[in-house]
Parts: C-alpha cells; sequence; structure tokens
C-alpha cells in the first residue's frame, strides 16, 4: 500500500479542511495516510512516504507563514516526490496574491506540478478541483515510479 503525508499549517481552518479532503480522497484510492498540522510537534519522517503533500495559506501581502518556513528549514533537504496546496482570498491582494505561498513552496521544491489554489473552502465546485488535483499527482507519481 502507498504512503502519503499531508503536512499543513492553518489559522482559520481552510487549510486544514483542504487537508482533510486530500485526505479522503487518496484514502479512497487505498493510500496509507497521516496529517501533520506543522508546528505541533516534531517533524515527521519524510522519506518513508511515496507522496509528500504540503499546504499552506498565504499571510499579509503574499508571505509564507514563519511556521512553514520553519518546517521547511527542520526538514533540511527538498524531497523529490513534493506537491503543494494552498488557500487564499482573492479580495486581500487580488489575483497577484491569490495563493502565492503556495506558489512560492511549489517553485522551492521544484514540485513537477503547479499548485493546487483553493479560495478560502474547498466546499462546493472546488472540492471538484481538489478531486481533479490529487488524481493529477496521483497519476503523475504512478508514471514516474514505472520510470
Amino acid at each position: 500500500m502507498k504512503k502519503a503525508i499531508i503536512c499543513y499549517v492553518s489559522f482559520s481552518g481552510n487549510t486544514r479542511e483542504v487537508a482533510e479532503t486530500i485526505e479522503e480522497h487518496l484514502k479512497n484510492i487505498n493510500f496509507e495516510v497521516d496529517l501533520y498540522w506543522i508546528g505541533t510537534g516534531s517533524i515527521p519522517d519524510l522519506s518513508k512516504y511515496d507522496l509528500i503533500l504540503i499546504g499552506t495559506f498565504t499571510w499579509g501581502e503574499g508571505e509564507t507563514p514563519e511556521e512553514m518556513k520553519d518546517f521547511v528549514l527542520d526538514i533540511g533537504y527538498k524531497p523529490s516526490n513534493v506537491y503543494v496546496f494552498g488557500t487564499g482570498d482573492t479580495q486581500f491582494g487580488g489575483d497577484d496574491l491569490f495563493c502565492i505561498a503556495a506558489e512560492k513552496l511549489s517553485k522551492f521544491y521544484e514540485s513537477p506540478l503547479p499548485p493546487l489554489k483553493i479560495e478560502q473552502s474547498p466546499r462546493g465546485a472546488q472540492e471538484l478541483l481538489v478531486e481533479q488535483w490529487i488524481k493529477g499527482v496521483v497519476d503523475f507519481n504512478d508514471k514516474t515510479d514505472k520510470g
């Protein structure tokens, strides 16, 4: 059975909700999934996971939360199987700053797929975006594994 970890930072609960939605979709396709709320304990051993999904919100005027920055530093290396998701709100900063922290993390980790960007909460039509994104992540990862 493949293993995934979803590491996320969330203050309002939106990013947590996306993480839980991703968890549900992965479990439905027979992944073993661990959730890790960044800032609540020691960093898990990421080397034992087939997929590493990292979620963040965008803070202030396009900043990455300090907890996420600390997490990245604490990891100490760049795993090659990282996929990024983020939440944001276009009413603060418009499209230019929307989920920019997720963009920055995706670029930093050289993630092979664009980050998932969710406006506030993954409810309604946005839940379909989560489902499509995770399917793309799993399909891409499967192709990479088969080499």
